[in-house]
């Protein structure tokens, strides 16, 4: 598959239980691109660039979360691929 870009905002209880590190050690694993923040209004948004199926894998985990969070819902925009990053970081 072809590399691919994915904006992700995700809902639930996820600010507070160590989401972004697990996003971000998530990419790394999968050797994506990109960065995860909290927003205000309680979600997490995060851009993915990759591989598709690495992000598809991404997207699966992050329903899963770390063990102290409940993901209700996850709105994903496919995007083409830039390759603006370097690196996966998160963002404050």
């Amino acid at each position: 598959m072809n590399n691919l870009r994915a904006h992700l905002y995700i809902e639930g209880v996820v600010q507070g239980v160590f989401f972004r590190a697990f996003v971000m050690e998530l990419a790394l694993s999968l050797g994506l691109k990109g960065w995860v923040r909290n927003l205000p209004d309680g979600r997490v948004e995060a851009v993915f660039e990759g591989k598709g199926e690495d992000i598809e894998k991404a997207i699966v985990e992050c329903y899963k979360g770390p063990p102290a969070a409940h993901v209700t819902n996850i709105d994903v925009a496919w995007e083409p691929y830039k390759g603006e990053f370097t690196v996966f970081e998160i963002r404050y």
